[in-house]
């Protein structure tokens, strides 16, 4: 290797003083292992295997051993996972109403098996009832994959958040490469992709999303504004300075921002950003809350996304904010009852 000063300068990747990954060329590496054992619950427990025979449901993850971790390296994201899980489940055979308790063992859940190959044992207590055994062997071990599927899916998605960062490739290239087609559904609707130039000059696009929540919009602006409800869905230490000019840092700090417009109950407008994205670039997102019969409508404007970053974005909001604001509304339910 070339000392510092000789060789082809195109080969050297030098060190920066803000520690910036220059186009991803070096090793970084993130434990992914507390926010898996988070994971692994919210998919499994409570899934409910129904059939002739009875119906079933899986309850508390017993034991959880192993590790995972996610690295970086000149831009490909390579994981390493490595799980040994036992959940128990419990069920009631539907023509005698008898109930039954078991378990299942995951004993090994990694990379170097494809999930329809990993072992699943399904056991149950001593007794009758093996019609249940039988449900949990064939429709229970289907739903157990189909979970695990979707923890890895997140893993890949949701955790990475912010490793791969923004490479020198130039704009027209990235817009040719990179741009993915949007689809829309009820929930999740894109408006016409006008290329809006905000901040950073590199192409961007506009997201427009709708959700419904099971609150009124009082409660739901709180839980944007107010730091112990942000640190509760975001399962994560955050700055919330909810004030005009006051700033914003989430999911260790793959979100930032500053509050730029509070209107309590009704509208909140931000400058916001993603780590991954370029530097200095952000997007004005803005909030707007409205009360409808028993629950509230969030409407989302997020203008100036990057091209490249369209696709990670949405799914951002849709599964790392309304579905764990969800969560956390469901919760605060059950606990008042």
């Amino acid at each position: 290797m070339a000392k510092w000063g000789q060789g082809d300068p195109r080969w050297i990747v030098e060190e920066r003083a803000d520690a910036t990954n220059v186009n991803n060329w070096h090793w970084t590496e993130r434990d992914a292992t507390s926010w898996s054992k988070r994971k692994l619950k919210e998919v499994l427990e409570g899934l409910v295997v129904e059939g002739e025979a009875g119906r079933c449901e899986i309850g508390d993850l017993k034991h959880v051993e192993g590790e995972a971790s996610c690295n970086s390296r000149k831009g490909k994201l390579i994981f390493f996972y490595e799980w040994n899980l036992r959940l128990s489940w419990k069920g009631t055979v539907k023509e005698s109403g008898e109930k039954h308790k078991g378990s299942v063992e995951i004993p090994n859940l990694s990379e170097e098996n494809e999930v329809d190959d990993t072992e699943i044992n399904v056991s149950k207590k001593k007794g009758e009832g093996d019609v249940l055994k039988d449900l949990m062997r064939t429709e229970g071990t289907t739903k157990v994959r189909e979970a695990l599927r979707d923890y890895l899916k997140a893993l890949k998605t949701e955790f990475t958040l912010g490793m791969i960062l923004p490479t020198k490739a130039p704009v027209g290239q990235e817009l040719a490469t990179e741009r993915k087609p949007s689809g829309s559904t009820m929930q999740d609707a894109v408006t016409p992709q006008s290329l809006d130039m905000v901040g950073v000059k590199i192409p961007t696009v506009r997201i427009h999303m709708r959700e419904v929540f099971n609150s009124p919009a009082d409660e739901l602006y709180s839980i944007f504004t107010k730091k112990e409800l942000v640190q509760k869905f975001s399962k994560c230490p955050a700055v919330i300075e909810a004030e005009k000019g006051g700033k914003l840092q989430m999911f260790e700090g793959c979100v930032s921002g500053e509050y730029t417009e509070l209107v309590p109950s009704q509208r909140i407008v931000l400058k916001w950003r993603c780590r991954s994205w370029p530097d200095e670039h952000y997007a004005t997102v803005a909030l707007n809350f409205q009360n409808l019969v028993a629950q509230s409508e969030l409407e989302l404007e997020c203008k100036g996304v990057p091209v490249s970053h369209e696709e990670s974005t949405r799914q951002c909001w849709k599964n790392q904010y309304f579905e764990e604001i969800h969560t956390l509304l469901q919760q605060s339910k059950d606990n008042m009852e």
